[in-house]
């Protein structure tokens, strides 16, 4: 059980680190001499990749965990998380196609894919319960983070109301999943 806990802790400081630095590369536009300027917000260009590469993240994790957990609950959670990740991807990539916006990658993507990158590399290591609940652990902490980004960068930042409209609806799933999430997490 230490070594669970200690793991899940390192984890949860892993992902609290990386929600910092997500949070910091959001609300900053580079480096400035006068600090007393408001950092620029983010462009509608930049949120789009935004959401799409938050979007693939969870589905790509969702694929290895319907390869690797035999727990049911695990599996119907990873198939639901494909199946709207999916859908609000495929949903967002026609709203910015009809509007005309071509997602423009940023460090929060580059950071975004590269801490993804790191825990499906230790996902791809662990079998049984302790990759269930790597996964689950994971999954409640960046859903958490992506509704804090969500509510208090995307959404304000959003220029296009049909953009902004499209990040407000999709709360409610997120916050959903979390409540999922946190329920398996209870269990395993």
């Amino acid at each position: 059980m230490n070594t669970i806990s200690a793991s899940l802790k390192k984890q949860t400081r892993h992902v609290i680190f990386s929600l910092s630095t997500v949070v910091l590369l959001v609300g900053c536009s580079g480096t400035t001499a006068d600090t007393s300027k408001k950092s620029a917000p983010l462009s509608d260009a930049n949120i789009a990749a935004i959401v799409v590469g938050a979007n693939n993240i969870d589905i790509s994790a969702a694929d290895i965990a319907l390869q690797r957990s035999k727990n049911d609950e695990v599996r119907k959670f990873a198939l639901r998380m494909k199946t709207d990740h999916k859908a609000v991807l495929d949903s967002a990539v026609k709203l910015v196609t009809r509007l005309g916006v071509t997602p423009v990658n940023n460090n929060l993507v580059a950071t975004l894919s590269k801490q993804s990158q790191e825990h499906e590399a230790k996902l791809r290591t662990l079998s049984g319960r302790a990759f269930d609940k790597s996964y689950i652990d994971h999954e409640v902490v960046y859903h958490k983070a992506v509704i804090s980004v969500i509510e208090e960068q995307l959404i304000p930042s959003a220029k296009n109301k049909e953009l902004k409209d499209t990040l407000i609806s999709v709360l409610p799933a997120f916050k959903a999943h979390l409540k999922h999430s946190e329920m398996i997490q209870s269990q395993i």
